[in-house]
């Protein structure tokens, strides 16, 4: 048995739909070893998957940035994660896909013949963050980030954030705001964004970040409730003096963070341009469900 997972669990493993705690794979496999492989995770409510479109993109752009061909054309995909989604435990899931470059003798250098990618699915029960979670907020540490330079690949190769992570648990708080030479970033597990002057800011997508799918996501919330958004490099001290910040990720969905290093974030509650963000968001998951919108769902 895995600790902590339900024994009935439901995984793929490639092309076959198996119990989870029976998947396996060689300890040659590419990703085990080197961490040579991608990931994505698409948040599934109600038995519908959300920007399912716009993961399959992410999945196939950081497999093309590390030279790994899609195993699968977008039917294919959808194929996998409809399975995942059918054998689900809960109708409201977390499904987790990852490709690794496959099992082959233990060298640096890609394998000189041809070797089939290995595909992992799994899903994870899902519940949206609550009223209380809500109202709370997060709590943020700042730190320096020193993770590698090709942040916009979705990498499983994941040691920079977990060590970031367990900085942010070690304090107490919920989460990282990382720096590089003085800006912005994101946080270990999520993206980051500044309201100041009744704007909504966002470091630029580029290397040093991970686009998260509610980057598009926000910019149509933001112009659809009248929010100017500016996507520009963000110094430390507007973070430190903002009137709101607020953390985004496929299981956070968006969320206030109401401290930072231990001190209140503007007024120390969340602010009027989460509030409209949030109204968006939960009138696009309702709008999924085909339900009217509601900011209490």
């Amino acid at each position: 048995m895995i600790p902590g997972v339900p024994g009935d669990s439901q995984a793929y493993l490639n092309g076959e739909f198996l119990r989870l705690q029976d998947a396996k794979i060689s300890v040659l496999d590419r990703g085990f070893i080197f961490g040579d492989g991608v990931y994505e995770v698409v948040p599934v409510y109600e038995g519908h998957p959300f920007r399912m479109a716009e993961h399959l993109a992410r999945l196939e752009r950081s497999l093309a940035a590390i030279r790994i061909e899609s195993p699968f054309d977008r039917a294919g995909w959808h194929g996998v994660v409809q399975g995942l989604i059918d054998r689900s435990l809960t109708a409201s899931c977390v499904v987790y896909l990852q490709v690794t470059r496959g099992v082959a003798k233990r060298d640096h250098g890609f394998p000189t013949e041809r070797v089939a990618p290995t595909v992992f699915g799994m899903t994870s029960p899902f519940t949206r963050p609550g009223a209380d979670v809500r109202e709370q907020g997060v709590s943020l540490v700042s730190i320096p980030d020193e993770r590698w330079l090709h942040c916009d690949i979705k990498s499983v190769s994941l040691l920079g954030n977990v060590l970031a992570k367990q900085r942010a648990a070690d304090q107490g708080a919920d989460e990282v705001v990382q720096f590089r030479d003085g800006m912005l970033s994101e946080g270990a597990t999520c993206n980051v964004w500044v309201a100041a002057g009744g704007k909504l800011l966002a470091p630029p997508k580029n290397h040093l970040v991970l686009e998260g799918i509610r980057y598009g996501l926000m910019a149509e919330l933001a112009a659809e409730a009248g929010i100017p958004f500016e996507m520009r490099p963000i110094t430390r001290d507007e973070v430190e003096n903002a009137d709101e910040l607020m953390v985004s990720s496929a299981t956070r969905e968006i969320l206030p963070a109401l401290k930072l290093d231990g001190r209140p974030v503007g007024a120390g509650r969340a602010g009027p341009v989460y509030g409209r963000l949030r109204q968006g968001y939960d009138a696009r998951i309702a709008a999924l469900l085909g339900k009217p919108g509601s900011a209490s769902m």
